[in-house]
């Protein structure tokens, strides 16, 4: 996405102050219909949540996917980037509330996610950035002795995911309130400790 924005229009040109309001009001509008409705709401309801015309979406956002795009991109910057921001304070603290605070926002986008992986539309730049900064939180702690020294940046990608998806089948009214992601997160991040035997090789390792 180098020669042009999501929108069509050139890449770096700014928007008008009405279409630019447009333009994030349908992705607001889109991320919380994702959410509520499901992947099938249709394009048309969410041009009418968000007080535009049809048109008015098309000519911004010519397909699903493109919506989907935008959406995922700006859920992203704004909620699952920042979970990472570089810490300065206790390793390990800085390290483990990372990763709770991305869990949490994860959950909260489950459905868009799954509309993403279905439409092959993460964002390689999003997530490296991402993985960046959570590289140095991994490495912060890794120098304070806060955790196995053998830990890699794709450990703990696994650690979300496995947190995530051992809350997926538990009670319904814990998984909303977020005490069955908690608590496996707590389990998972004990195992991230030093004084415990050392994990044997991954994959990627032999």
């Amino acid at each position: 996405m180098t020669a042009s924005s999501l929108d069509g229009s050139p890449a770096g040109r700014p928007l008008r102050a009405d279409a630019a309001r447009n333009h994030r009001r349908i992705i607001d509008t889109a991320a919380a219909a994702f959410e509520s409705d499901g992947a099938d709401v249709p394009l048309e309801e969410i041009a009418r949540r968000a007080g535009v015309g049809v048109a008015t979406l098309y000519r911004r956002f010519r397909t699903r996917d493109v919506l989907v795009r935008a959406v995922l991109d700006r859920v992203f910057v704004a909620e699952i980037e920042p979970t990472a921001a570089a810490g300065y304070g206790d390793p390990w603290a800085d390290l483990a509330g990372s990763l709770g605070r991305a869990v949490e926002a994860i959950a909260g986008r489950r459905t868009l996610l799954q509309l993403a992986r279905e439409a092959g539309a993460f964002d390689v730049e999003s997530a490296e950035r991402y993985g960046r900064t959570l590289t140095r939180l991994l490495e912060r702690a890794r120098e304070a002795g806060a955790v196995r020294p053998e830990l890699t940046p794709r450990d703990l990608s696994a650690v979300l995911v496995m947190a995530l998806a051992v809350a997926e089948g538990s009670d319904a009214a814990a998984t909303a309130s977020g005490e069955d992601r908690a608590r496996y997160l707590a389990l998972l991040l004990d195992g991230l400790r030093p004084g415990n035997p050392p994990l044997p090789a991954g994959s990627e390792e032999t």
